[in-house]
């Protein structure tokens, strides 16, 4: 692919805008984002937070330990760390830098300061809004669309940014994305495989430098702690040390400590940290067997980055499909590429392994999540093989169809619309009551 192509362009932009560091499970961090931006826009701490939320930022909450606040857990835990200790200016790393004291000061605040959640059902997968009062003062931050998107900002009834009526086709559809990020329907295997083989290094050294940095740290940290249901840790005392199985464990081990709190960044992909472990650390142990050089690594992981983005095109970036199969199928494809494959491989080893795991649910953000990665970085890896040794499932093997394009649509539509109805039975069973939990 040309670097002048436009294509080329955006293939960058979009690991730009996707490879981006974040701590903590990214939808309790988009909430302290907005409190936090409250907070800064308001000038005090409030005396009464409001915060609404929609189905799936409660599935993605209600369950998972926030980082830097001493075990908190939760959407209030999660707004009251971005009012009491966030810098907003930091986004994705809002809580990264919190003392003891506002650690302290956290648990304080959530015991002497009411905090009213409500489910919001607007329609939209993604929102979150955050009224902050302090005296006769208000301010209103409102996210939509994904993890960093600030939609609007008021201040005691004054508007001071307002997106979300300069396109409300826009606003409304997340699948077009239009307000910020690069139109993500540019992307197809083919064109992605052209555009690892033939990028510049120099183009995307940086942004795959800090995935394999940070999200091998977290790795590790997830092997060596104690976090969540120890998925990695697992997997290496029962199934041994081979690559198939370091590269299963080391991804599951990161999300182990990942949604138990572990105040370790990570590089996320499709808007979170989970999928960014995913995709990359099965890669990286099987480059190091493999004993390639640094650019065909830097390449591989541009595949397996950039697939796991055009499966979550059609899906959305919330569903009730869970994020880590679109993850650990592309993982297998990067893995694929290591190991000389071209676009047949890549293509038949993604149809194989979402055969086999589409059927995964996303019911929310949690320990679980980790053994749901095993299985996922497992199908990706045994797709791969099953091509090697010359087997496929075929078009009309249930949502297979003819060519991996038309594959990946299908699991989109399945996703996005099949699911719909799932989603909202999910939640409902994750409320049910449940509801001082949120």
């Amino acid at each position: 692919m040309n670097k002048d192509d436009r294509r080329y362009v955006a293939y960058v932009q979009i690991l730009m805008e996707e490879l981006v560091p974040a701590m903590g499970c990214t939808e309790p961090i988009a909430i302290a984002y907005a409190g936090a931006k409250a907070r800064e826009v308001l000038g005090n701490l409030p005396d009464r937070v409001d915060i609404g939320v929609s189905d799936n930022i409660v599935k993605n909450v209600k369950s998972v330990v926030v980082p830097n606040t001493n075990g908190m857990k939760g959407i209030e835990a999660s707004v009251v760390s971005g009012i009491v200790g966030g810098k907003a200016e930091k986004m994705l790393e809002v809580i990264s830098e919190v003392s003891e004291k506002q650690k302290e000061d956290m648990q304080k605040f959530q015991k002497d300061v009411p905090v009213n959640v409500t489910v919001l059902d607007n329609g939209l997968v993604f929102d979150i809004i955050v009224t902050l009062f302090y005296k006769a003062e208000s301010v209103k931050v409102r996210i939509s669309n994904y993890h960093t998107n600030i939609v609007y900002v008021e201040k005691n009834g004054e508007v001071l940014v307002d997106l979300e009526n300069t396109d409300q086709e826009s606003f409304n559809d997340e699948f077009q994305e239009k307000n910020r990020l690069m139109d993500k329907r540019l992307l197809n295997i083919k064109d992605i495989i052209d555009f690892a083989d033939s990028c510049e290094i120099d183009d995307v050294r940086q942004v795959l430098d800090m995935q394999i940095y940070y999200n091998t740290q977290i790795s590790e940290e997830g092997i060596l702690g104690d976090y969540g249901a120890n998925i990695g840790s697992t997997y290496f005392k029962y199934y041994g040390n081979d690559v198939r199985n370091r590269a299963i464990a080391k991804a599951a081990a990161g999300s182990d400590a990942r949604m138990s709190g572990c105040e370790l960044p990570v590089v996320i992909n499709s808007g979170s940290g989970n999928q960014g472990i995913t995709v990359s650390i099965p890669v990286i142990e099987y480059a190091k067997e493999l004993s390639v050089s640094k650019e065909t690594l830097y390449r591989a992981l541009v595949i397996s980055n950039l697939i796991a983005v055009h499966q979550k095109t059609g899906i959305g970036r919330l569903s009730a499909y869970c994020g880590a199969v679109s993850a650990g199928c592309a993982a297998g494809c990067g893995i694929a590429y290591l190991q000389g494959g071209g676009y047949d491989e890549i293509a038949h080893t993604l149809v194989n392994s979402l055969a086999i795991v589409s059927g995964i649910i996303c019911d929310g953000a949690k320990p679980s999540c980790a053994a749901k990665i095993a299985s996922s970085v497992e199908a990706g890896i045994v797709g791969y093989h099953m091509y090697k040794n010359g087997q496929e499932f075929k078009s009309g093997d249930g949502i297979v169809t003819k060519g991996v394009e038309a594959t990946i649509k299908n699991v989109g539509r399945l996703g996005r619309e099949g699911m719909r109805q799932t989603d909202k039975e999910i939640v409902k069973m994750m409320l049910e009551g449940k509801a001082e939990c949120i």
